[in-house]
């Protein structure tokens, strides 16, 4: 996602090739409060959230890779005008992955919650730009769709998305638009946590550079 600038003694030095006050990231999830806090500092909308949460979550109030397909495809199956394959395992485990912020391999609720409403407002980007209601979105569309999406991107690194997430036609369907918005999003919070001087550019070292390459 980011040009290497060069490759010296085993640090890298990245350039962004665009400007990255450009990206708009959503804001990442609260930290992990105990539940007796969270539950007595709760909107009305959030105790409503977690009353569902607890519903599709279980006993163990996290939701696993496998639980996170089970939720998405049963919600997608009911919306007729998203084409989409379906969520698979791999996805999911890579969205759980991307979102885990405690790295306990599940998203608690605050993980969760950040995911769903990410994914609610990027469902609302793609049937706008769904002009021609196909169910999918069209690579004539795809710019302008991530674009709104916060995301504005390169023709080269448009191209890289293209052939990994649409079809031979160049055609975006749901599930694929918001894996590769999950990885965008997370990403770009990973590149701006590490730009402490916002100058588009940063210095990482091989292993920091693995870390937030892995789930692109």
């Amino acid at each position: 996602m980011f040009l290497l600038k060069k490759v010296l003694g085993g640090v890298v030095d990245v350039v962004g090739n665009i400007d990255p006050n450009q990206f708009l990231p959503s804001n990442p999830p609260p930290p992990r409060r105990p539940l007796a806090y969270a539950e007595s500092n709760e909107s009305e909308e959030e105790r409503n959230f977690r009353k569902v949460f607890q519903q599709l979550a279980g006993d163990d109030m996290e939701v696993s890779p496998n639980e996170l397909m089970n939720i998405l495809n049963k919600i997608i199956s009911k919306h007729a005008d998203l084409k989409t394959d379906g969520f698979s395992i791999e996805s999911c485990r890579s969205m759980v992955a991307v979102m885990d912020s405690d790295s306990t391999g599940k998203l608690g609720f605050h993980e969760f919650k950040h995911l769903w409403n990410n994914i609610k407002k990027w469902q609302g980007v793609y049937k706008s730009y769904d002009r021609d209601h196909s169910g999918t979105i069209g690579a004539d569309e795809l710019p302008a769709a991530f674009r709104a999406a916060g995301f504005p991107l390169t023709d080269q690194l448009f191209q890289m998305i293209i052939r990994r997430y649409s079809d031979e036609n160049g055609n975006m369907d749901f599930d694929n638009y918001i894996g590769c918005l999950v990885r965008l999003d997370a990403m770009c919070c990973a590149f701006k946590t590490l730009d402490k001087d916002n100058d588009g550019m940063i210095k990482v070292n091989v292993q920091e550079w693995l870390q937030l390459t892995m789930y692109s």
